[in-house]
């Protein structure tokens, strides 16, 4: 990839869309069951600044960009938000409602990505509205929530994949898978480390481009 300031302007906007509504509507969903937390700590928002983490969206994603550059290696952006934070005792049923707070972050994803779409199709030198840099800057929003989406349905927590698994597993199960999550980001670190954490996302990308074209009419 082109890691000019051109190429980087172009992905920041879809980028902080893809992180903003994302951690937002974990906390509007998490209202909507019960929780107000999120809530009384200003974090059902769009503002960005309010979900920005120093280290997860800024300086790991931006030392991985200057190690793709100052290498000529492939750019693989890894990073996180501030989490919204949930309650999950104050929700009307914590073990059913989870299901719907956790999914709801990958569920905004995707709706974001059928957006840029549709912003895509507009955009293209065939459409109604043919602009390069709004094309370019489509291609970079479908990319980052697909890819945002995969790597949140991975069920391992804290990731949201792994609370939706928590969810749906019977009791005892879902204790004993909940009692990783404090072990959640080194094993995740472990999986980019080794390439593992591509192929598992690698279906679940598949399948959501797969859905995107189907609705899409690609």
């Amino acid at each position: 990839m082109d890691l000019s300031l051109q190429t980087i302007a172009l992905w920041a906007v879809p980028v902080v869309l893809a992180i903003t509504l994302h951690e937002a509507a974990h906390g509007y969903v998490a209202r909507r069951f019960g929780d107000r937390t999120a809530e009384m700590l200003g974090r059902i928002t769009l503002n960005p600044l309010k979900h920005i983490d120093l280290v997860g969206t800024i300086l790991v994603p931006g030392a991985l960009i200057l190690a793709a550059k100052a290498t000529g290696g492939p750019l693989f952006i890894f990073g996180w938000a501030k989490p919204v934070p949930v309650n999950f005792g104050n929700l009307r049923d914590p073990k059913r409602d989870m299901l719907w707070v956790a999914g709801a972050g990958p569920a905004a994803n995707f709706v974001m990505a059928f957006l840029w779409g549709l912003v895509l199709r507009v955009s293209a030198a065939s459409g109604v509205w043919p602009n390069e840099g709004l094309f370019l800057m489509a291609q970079a929003g479908i990319s980052v929530n697909l890819v945002l989406m995969a790597l949140n349905l991975i069920p391992i927590p804290p990731l949201d994949g792994g609370r939706i698994a928590v969810s749906l597993l019977p009791a005892r199960a879902s204790a004993a898978w909940r009692r990783i999550e404090p072990w959640g980001l080194f094993i995740i670190l472990a999986l980019l480390m080794t390439g593992l954490l591509n192929d598992l996302m690698d279906p679940l990308l598949r399948a959501g481009e797969y859905l995107l074209q189907l609705l899409l009419g690609f």
